[in-house]
């Protein structure tokens, strides 16, 4: 456990030194347009959004399920081999 923290404690503190511009996407254009337009297109907008990372959400998660039940079957054939030899 203390070798994990060893690895994770350093990316984390990057992360938190990383500026918080670079998080943003600071289309000058964009949020013009999106501050200008009426409370429907507003709540259009927010709901396209919503839209539009549901499905790369899903299909992560279930990439990261299937990996995580298929973690040992290599190695569980691998002692299979050896035991019969």
């Amino acid at each position: 456990m203390g070798e994990r923290m060893g690895k994770l404690l350093p990316a984390g503190v990057a992360s938190l030194m990383v500026p918080a511009v670079t998080w943003a996407q600071g289309c000058a254009l964009c949020y013009t347009q999106a501050a200008g337009s009426g409370h429907r297109m507003i709540q259009a907008l927010k709901s396209g959004i919503l839209i539009l990372i549901i499905p790369p959400m899903l299909i992560s998660l279930g990439i990261t399920w299937m990996a995580y039940k298929k973690r040992n079957q290599f190695n569980e054939e691998s002692t299979e081999f050896s035991e019969v030899d």
